[in-house]
């Protein structure tokens, strides 16, 4: 009888693996929302609108022009970063 009954030891694990299974549904329903939320975003925001460059002027959708500037963001960030990393 006492192979029918888990110990211990299974039950830990048990409640680890039920609990990173929730963690993982929950970032999994986070990420969907997410996308979701990108793609509403995305589609609103196809209006054309006029650039200026640094080196004249142009027309690009909106979405676009908010996409470039997070990029330009995020690497400057980045490099920002390793920048100070460095430093100390």
């Amino acid at each position: 009888m006492s192979d029918l009954t888990p110990g211990p030891q299974e039950r830990k694990r048990s409640r680890r693996e039920s609990a990173r299974s929730r963690r993982e549904s929950a970032r999994t329903v986070g990420m969907v929302l997410l996308a979701v939320l990108i793609t509403v975003f995305a589609v609103l925001n196809l209006k054309a609108v006029k650039v200026d460059w640094i080196l004249g002027t142009g027309e690009a959708p909106l979405i676009i022009v908010i996409l470039i500037s997070l990029l330009v963001g995020i690497v400057l960030s980045y490099l920002a970063g390793r920048r100070s990393a460095k430093r100390r």
